[in-house]
């Protein structure tokens, strides 16, 4: 069927994608919630269950529903309610809280564009996602920006490029969690990959940075911080690096947070216990999104769609797969304002390029998550990117021009696949 395979998927960005810009335009409040995205996916479903009239509704019905249920899919289901149910237990206890005040304290006063970026890069690799850093840290950032006369578009820029570049590291990251898993690739692997194209675009922000932001005419005022209730996100971390499965270690954090809460008394037994369910529950959405996707993607596969996909990449893209594998995954980022879906999206047809050109699974993860990650926070319609203009009242174009990071983060990743670098070779 070749390209025609991939009607599904395309359903379901006109669906999903189509309704959001349009009710964006139309003034709408959540645009992009008038036609929510598993219901979007559902009507993918049907359009591939139509398909292929050669293979009949229940052979399909049974590749759909046994690619939903592997084994792959139900570990990224589990860790990310696990994620989702640490995420809530930590903030519960004032983890969250304690973690931004903490890095507020050590801001040097003469470097306080740099300092926010590099305070980001902290928080989000600890907390683990974008959006989390960019709305604990953007009021207090451009207020600071404010008080200190400073441009609040270079300290927007600097709060979402440091916010995404804990989302693309960190090891309790729905995209770092979606990209190893779906690549077969050991997260500590896929960290160590990004980690060495990451730092030299993090040093070249930072230095960028300190030339742009101007300097602080104020003090920064940082509330209190707790340092024990810092300690569930220190022992994810450091567990996550030593290798420890992270289903292990996402559950050992959410006992360190309750355990810690009791003893400090910031938090009850039953409050803990819903702060975790409330954190489960909101990965709910992305779990059944998972499972959605994987099934269209099993039947795409079925017909043909992948093979087509890997023959396109290979004759109109001279340098390599590799490109074609980054571009699939900033491109779809980009469309569906989402990066873990887009990885979700991506990874089973990177996972069959990769084989075909004997390109490592941290390889594959790594640029996945990167070309993800940087594509989605240069959007204009990003969830991050519209919170930091809303409270800045700057456009995204202003915001843009200081987004150092992320462009020279694509720019990294570009070298490294122009010239062959890193390890990538299975």
């Amino acid at each position: 069927m070749g390209a025609v395979a991939f009607l599904p998927l395309i359903v379901f960005l006109v669906c999903y994608v189509g309704c959001g810009i349009t009710f964006t335009l139309l003034g709408a409040d959540e645009p992009f919630g008038k036609f929510p995205r598993h219901v979007a996916l559902l009507a993918g479903c049907a359009v591939a269950l139509l398909l292929n009239r050669g293979i009949g509704v229940q052979d399909k019905l049974n590749i759909m529903t046994t690619s939903m249920g592997n084994s792959g899919v139900m570990m990224i289901v589990l860790i990310y309610l696990m994620a989702g149910g640490f995420q809530g237990a930590a903030a519960a206890m004032g983890g969250k809280d304690s973690v931004v005040n903490l890095c507020l304290h050590f801001i040097p006063v003469k470097l306080l564009v740099p300092g926010v970026f590099l305070m980001c890069c902290f928080i989000s690799t600890s907390i683990g996602t974008s959006m989390g850093t960019i709305a604990a840290m953007a009021p207090i950032a451009i207020n600071v920006a404010q008080g200190a006369h400073l441009n609040v578009a270079v300290v927007g820029a600097a709060v979402i490029g440091g916010s995404y570049f804990g989302d693309n590291l960190s090891m309790i990251s729905d995209t770092t969690i979606s990209a190893a898993e779906g690549c077969g690739s050991e997260m500590k692997d896929k960290f160590k990959m990004n980690f060495f194209i990451a730092l030299p675009a993090a040093i070249v922000a930072m230095i960028l940075y300190s030339i742009f932001g101007g300097v602080g005419s104020g003090a920064i005022e940082a509330g209190s911080y707790n340092i024990i209730e810092v300690l569930p996100y220190f022992i994810v971390l450091i567990a996550a690096l030593m290798g420890v499965n992270v289903a292990v270690v996402l559950f050992v954090g959410i006992l360190a947070s309750g355990i810690i809460g009791l003893c400090v008394g910031s938090c009850g037994f039953f409050e803990w216990i819903q702060a975790i369910g409330s954190g489960m529950s909101d990965m709910f959405s992305i779990s059944i999104v998972a499972i959605l996707v994987s099934g269209i993607i099993g039947l795409v596969r079925e017909y043909g769609g992948v093979e087509w996909l890997v023959g396109a990449i290979s004759s109109k893209i001279k340098s390599g797969a590799e490109y074609g594998i980054g571009l699939m995954s900033g491109i779809l980022s980009a469309a569906m304002v989402n990066n873990t879906i887009a990885i979700i999206v991506t990874c089973p047809i990177a996972k069959e390029i990769g084989e075909k050109y004997k390109i490592a699974p941290k390889r594959l993860a790594s640029l996945v998550d990167i070309f993800a990650c940087a594509f989605i926070a240069l959007m204009p319609h990003d969830g991050g990117m519209l919170m930091i203009t809303a409270l800045a009242d700057v456009s995204p174009l202003n915001v843009l021009k200081y987004s150092f990071y992320m462009f020279g983060l694509i720019i990294a990743t570009c070298v490294t696949i122009q010239f062959g670098l890193m390890d990538k070779k299975n």
